[in-house]
């Protein structure tokens, strides 16, 4: 007889589905700080569909996500998901996860009960008229972010994807290393290669900001594949040394500098200057860190508001500055002089497409790409890794939330038994 509910650590027998789970849901009364939003609940094992699969959840990784899903900001997911007559009044986030295929809807033909696979975020409806346009999804009507759009994501024993989402798990990774790398991963690859003609290139200074972060060390070794010169960001000096050994040639402390936030008026000639001034050493010690007066082709930028301005003005001639995020506010200010004078593009990047996913997994199946994985939390502990990404007081590189799997090291269902 299938059980009811299976503890964590407490593997069922494989493909036997109960009808409980233990989850870290977000509720509408607790939204904010995510160490009081999330909570460990008990909640029913989701359904799927004909081209569904029900993940059983090694390990989840941890990325923006979930610190805007708790905070509410910037749009309410449980409201969001409600007006679209979704019945649930609670949100299980994660957009990553390392796990098993569990169950198969009817449809499902590539994978099968107990492969074990890694999922990406990114969903959409195969049937929507711009995709079969062949189109690129990440543009679709359809298109979703699993576990903030859509609900049932990896902050659970059990989460709910489209079939398409899954790529296989790198063998020689734990499962908490398989968790981590795949959003931060494919976003980078996306805001690299995607966004032609200003694709990266040997020789190409690429600036990247939050270099010891996890898209920020993603990027970086994404980068330094492709010959180009990554040059990163970082908060402290301690952070240097980390991204040079990811293949940075050097890094910039951005705590050396005190030109942040929106630009002045560019009226008031004396704030405006000062500006300037921070701006223009900032670009001198970039410089000194290439060996040369060369500006970087691309611009990975993601900390939005603070950084905008001086992104845009350290740009090449006909460069791009491409942005995911924003970490420290949405109103970005631009000079517009620097921006058509010199012809330099602007880009929103969002996420990655299939085959951008399969890339990146391809190249940490092949072991050309580290994971970065810095720091492993208890699953009683998601809220509390989300709090440190939210103070910005997280570690380096990516971070792994164990769900399944209790303990660190283990690789394969069989060694979790």
């Amino acid at each position: 007889m299938t059980k009811e509910l299976y503890q964590l650590g407490e593997i069922p027998p494989l493909g036997e589905v109960p009808k409980k789970m233990l989850a870290q849901p977000i509720r509408s009364d607790r939204l904010g700080v995510p160490v009081s939003a999330y909570k460990k609940e008990l909640i029913n094992v989701p359904a799927i569909g004909p081209k569904e699969v029900l993940i059983y959840v090694m390990a989840a990784g941890v990325n923006y996500n979930g610190v805007w899903a708790s905070l509410g900001k910037p749009l309410d997911v449980i409201i969001m998901r409600q007006k679209r007559g979704e019945p649930e009044d609670f949100h299980i986030g994660g957009s990553e996860a390392a796990g098993i295929v569990w169950a198969v809807g009817s449809q499902v033909s590539k994978f099968k009960v107990g492969d074990e696979i890694v999922s990406h975020c990114s969903m959409w409806d195969e049937d929507d008229p711009w995709i079969q346009e062949g189109n690129d999804p990440m543009l679709a009507p359809s298109q979703q972010i699993w576990g903030f759009e859509t609900n049932w994501g990896s902050f659970a024993q059990f989460a709910k994807v489209q079939e398409r989402q899954l790529l296989p798990k790198p063998s020689h990774l734990s499962w908490e290393e398989a968790s981590c790398y795949i959003s931060s991963g494919a976003t980078a690859y996306r805001m690299l290669y995607h966004w032609v003609p200003h694709s990266v290139k040997k020789g190409d200074v690429v600036l990247v900001w939050g270099g010891a972060g996890g898209l920020g060390s993603l990027a970086i070794q994404i980068a330094k594949i492709a010959g180009a010169k990554p040059v990163a960001v970082v908060s402290s000096d301690e952070k240097i040394e980390y991204c040079k050994k990811l293949g940075a040639i050097g890094a910039i402390n951005r705590n050396h500098f005190n030109h942040w936030g929106p630009l002045p008026d560019w009226r008031n000639t004396e704030k405006y200057n000062v500006w300037l001034k921070g701006a223009r050493a900032f670009g001198v010690a970039l410089w000194e860190i290439v060996g040369e007066k060369k500006n970087p082709h691309i611009v990975i930028e993601h900390p939005g508001e603070n950084t905008i301005p001086t992104s845009i003005f350290v740009c090449d001639k006909g460069g791009m500055v491409v942005i995911c995020a924003g970490t420290t506010g949405y109103n970005a200010t631009v000079d517009l002089r620097y921006l058509w004078m010199h012809q330099k593009r602007f880009q929103g990047s969002h996420f990655a497409n299939d085959v951008e996913g399969k890339a990146i997994n391809d190249l940490v199946m092949e072991k050309k790409i580290d994971p970065c994985l810095s720091k492993v939390f208890q699953f009683s502990e998601t809220g509390e890794c989300h709090q440190l990404m939210h103070e910005n007081k997280h570690p380096f590189g990516n971070m792994s939330i164990l769900v399944n799997a209790t303990r660190t090291g283990l690789k394969t269902l069989k060694e979790s038994l």
